[in-house]
Order: C-alpha cells, then structure tokens, then sequence
C-alpha cells in the first residue's frame, strides 16, 4: 500500500528522516499559526456581540482572522508537500511564496484593530 500523498511519495528518494521530522514540526507549526488565526477571529467576533453600538467595525476584522487562518491551514500542506518534494529530488527548497502574503495580512488586521481600538 503506497503513502498519501503519492505525488510527494512517488518521486525521488526517501531523505533522511531527520529532515522529514523537521519538515513535519514546521508543518505542524502552521497549523498551530492557522488555529490561532481561527480562534482569534472568533474571540474578536464574541467581543463584538458584547453589546458594543460600534461592533459592526470589528466583523470585518473577525472575518479576516478567520480568512487568514484558513488561508494559512492551506498554505502548511502546500508548503510541507513542496518541500518534502523537494527533499526527495535532492533539490533547493522552495522560497517563502504564501508566508509573505500571510504576514502582510496579519499586520493589515493588526492596524484595523489598533485604529478601531484607538478611535
């Protein structure tokens, strides 16, 4: 019976396992970022609901905490699956790509909060 996914498991050589564990915790990391995300955007939410007349100001930032993390849980299994690829061909590992674009989100959410927070 063949690994899922088979088009990581299906090129290239087995690499050491050290660098595959490695791969793993750093995979796991991200999810752990993305639960975050999640919870963060629901916690916002919550507070919003707290009877506030300005919670509608929040929604959006709620949502995109929530959008951040979800695009962040999608981003962990596209990263783990390139560079184990990588690994298994003996090849450079991929750059940054979506972990630039999370990081740019997540400072935009913070100066949303930090403005709503302040005025």
């Amino acid at each position: 019976m063949g690994r899922w996914p088979a088009r990581v498991y299906g090129e290239g050589a087995e690499p050491d396992p050290r660098f595959t564990f490695a791969n793993e915790r750093t995979f796991l990391a991200w999810l752990r970022t993305a639960l975050a995300l999640v919870v963060a955007g629901v916690a916002v939410d919550v507070l919003a609901e707290s009877g506030d007349a300005e919670a509608d100001g929040y929604r959006p930032l709620a949502a995109a905490l929530i959008v951040l993390g979800m695009a962040a849980s999608a981003a962990a299994f596209a990263r783990w699956m390139a560079n184990e690829r990588a690994m298994r061909r003996q090849e450079p590992l991929p750059g940054l790509g979506l972990g630039t674009v999370l990081a740019a989100g997540i400072a935009v959410v913070a100066l949303g909060l930090v403005l709503l927070i302040l005025l």
